[in-house]
């Protein structure tokens, strides 16, 4: 087992290394390594573990787009719900056409 003394930094070949980083296990020296969460890390591993505290967890879907999808046809179903109720409420006469006649037999017997 070498000895911290004898290492030298990772990075910087003249420098004497001063700590182990404990995820790589590199050695490293005063201006590389840095302290989080009570224990000393190297730039890199920190930069892993803050680029993975940043990213939420995903899930398999999201129920969001399911509501609006669901409300969009809903919605949809609605409107022509209610279309279809007018025009069946409409009188046989505006179907066949001979709502917009006028009659003019009705006004010659004045």
């Amino acid at each position: 087992m070498t000895t911290l003394a004898s290492q030298r930094c990772l990075h910087h070949d003249t420098r004497e290394a001063i700590a182990r980083c404990p995820e790589c296990g590199h050695f490293f020296c005063r201006e590389c390594i840095t302290e989080h969460d009570e224990r000393v890390i190297c730039a890199s591993c920190l930069k892993k573990i803050a680029h993975a505290a940043e990213q939420p967890a995903r899930r398999l879907w999201s129920l969001w787009p399911v509501l609006q999808g669901g409300s969009g046809l809903m919605l949809a179903w609605l409107i022509f719900y209610v279309i279809g109720r007018i025009l069946l409420a409409l009188p046989d006469s505006f179907h066949d056409g001979t709502m917009w006649q006028i009659d003019f037999s009705a006004t010659q017997d004045e």
